[in-house]
């Protein structure tokens, strides 16, 4: 760790964006130092980035993330720090777990299996998602030895060899796939799923492991459940979520429609040129709390060596299609959160989740709220369509899965290009190396889920963890 100078009383900082991560930061800096002249600069109209929410027809409507976990405590202690824990709902406790689609049929979860940990081996046995012989190899997994190799390793090298190819096809891929909108063949174990490698490591094998983890396990142990019961969400949706903490920082901290082209060093602060304006503007911090690609264009002139390392991670997007029916016009009995659906499936879908089932007050009495998934790192192409094939297709699906007839009441589009960032093998080295080029620009830092880690928690954390870096002048 390289320790600079602690930042000055009165300095002016700078956070270049108003995601969750950005909100993080600007409101523990504003509480450790309520001295600093803080200053957001959002390009768009509005705060919260990908966290949107919409009402119509007496539907709530999620155009981004609906939830966020409570085992990573960040976004759970800065709700508690504002106020804004009490407006914290969890998941409902009917109909939890979720189906995959399997030779074009729908299929429970089996339960007992949490990610990548089987644990009922009664449920392995029953499952149709699996042959024989795809049994036979996830109970394999039990006598399968330990990895010596502490190198990283693909999300599908790793499921291949502890638990065998059928599994990794038919419910890591879709299972992880609903999470990262990611290529399996790509995605690194170190950098998102390190919890699973440890296990391998420490507890001998994912079954063992798991068995281990349920027998700690105070809540839900027995079912499918469980790891729901660890997911909350506001009531009035995550907007409000983001909107409380605007309100918990100080008047006119966020300055909307303001489009950061650049940034250079100058003299002892760092410069900006915005949008529009003739003059730079001086601070003597800098937070980047953009998207990869973002802020490596905004250091391309000047920190090319940072710029081209930063730009090497990669990014997908996906598709939120938002659709409200009547329930008389679904056959299913809609008794899960959602479906997941195999690459192998060959549908143009990642999942579908059934938020009316999830969380209470989305939906009106007597109908039902469905967001569908579609895109990826998989399936990149279909983020192409129009809106009318998008809409098309999805219906397709709809009826096909689940019996939906009819006309949508309403369908609602997010297309989110770009904001899902891709945590390759090598991603830890490679934010390693990022961390240390930073080490020799006094005053910026970087902050977002293209580093650490993807979720709401984990944005709270990199911009609480960025602000403390700023005011005890610190790089890590």
């Amino acid at each position: 760790m390289d320790t600079n100078h602690k930042l000055a009383r009165n300095s002016r900082v700078a956070i270049i964006g108003a995601g969750i991560t950005g909100l993080s930061a600007a409101y523990y800096l504003q509480k450790q130092r309520p001295d600093l002249r803080i200053s957001v600069l959002e390009a768009s109209p509005r705060a919260g980035g990908i966290l949107q929410t919409i009402c119509q027809n007496g539907f709530l409507i999620e155009r981004g993330p609906d939830m966020f976990i409570t085992r990573e405590p960040e976004a759970l202690e800065l709700c508690e720090e504002i106020g804004f824990a009490d407006q914290l709902i969890k998941t409902n406790t009917t109909n939890r777990g979720a189906y995959l689609i399997h030779r074009g049929k729908l299929e429970k979860m089996p339960s007992g299996w949490t990610m990548m940990t089987p644990t009922n081996l009664w449920s392995i046995a029953r499952t149709r998602l699996l042959s024989k012989r795809g049994k036979l190899r996830v109970l394999r997994e039990l006598f399968t030895r330990r990895r010596t190799d502490t190198s990283d390793e693909s999300l599908a090298s790793f499921t291949r060899r502890r638990l065998g190819q059928e599994a990794f096809d038919n419910i890591i891929q879709p299972l992880i796939g609903g999470i990262y909108t990611a290529d399996p063949e790509k995605l690194s174990m170190n950098a998102t799923l390190k919890t699973f490698v440890d296990m391998e490591r420490d507890e001998g094998g994912l079954i063992r492991g798991g068995l281990k983890q349920l027998k700690n396990r105070k809540s839900d142990a027995g079912g499918s459940g469980a790891r729901y019961s660890m997911f909350v969400t506001p009531k009035d949706g995550m907007q409000s979520f983001t909107d409380a903490i605007v309100n918990a920082l100080p008047a006119n901290t966020i300055q909307y429609g303001v489009k950061v082209t650049g940034l250079q060093p100058v003299e002892d602060v760092l410069s900006v040129t915005v949008e529009g304006e003739s003059a730079v503007r001086h601070y003597d911090k800098i937070i980047l709390a953009t998207s990869s690609q973002i802020t490596a264009q905004l250091l391309k002139k000047e920190f090319p060596e940072l710029s081209n390392s930063v730009g090497q991670i990669p990014l997908a997007g996906a598709s939120v299609l938002s659709m409200g029916y009547t329930r008389k016009n679904v056959d299913h009995p809609l008794d899960a959160f959602g479906i997941v659906s195999p690459i192998k499936e060959n549908r143009p879908l990642i999942a579908i989740s059934i938020s009316s089932q999830k969380f209470a007050g989305r939906a009106p009495d007597g109908h039902v709220l469905f967001r569908i998934f579609i895109g990826g790192a998989l399936q990149p192409e279909l983020l192409e369509l129009a809106d009318e094939k998008l809409i098309q297709s999805t219906r397709e699906q709809l009826k096909d899965l689940l019996g939906v007839n009819g006309e949508p009441l309403f369908t609602d589009i997010a297309r989110w290009t770009n904001t899902m960032p891709q945590y390759h093998v090598g991603h830890v080295e490679l934010v390693d190396s990022i961390e240390e080029q930073l080490k020799s620009i006094p005053g910026l830092e970087l902050a977002g889920n293209a580093y650490r880690g993807v979720g709401i928690p984990l944005c709270v954390r990199s911009g609480k963890q960025a602000a403390e870096r700023i005011i005890n002048g610190t790089k890590c």
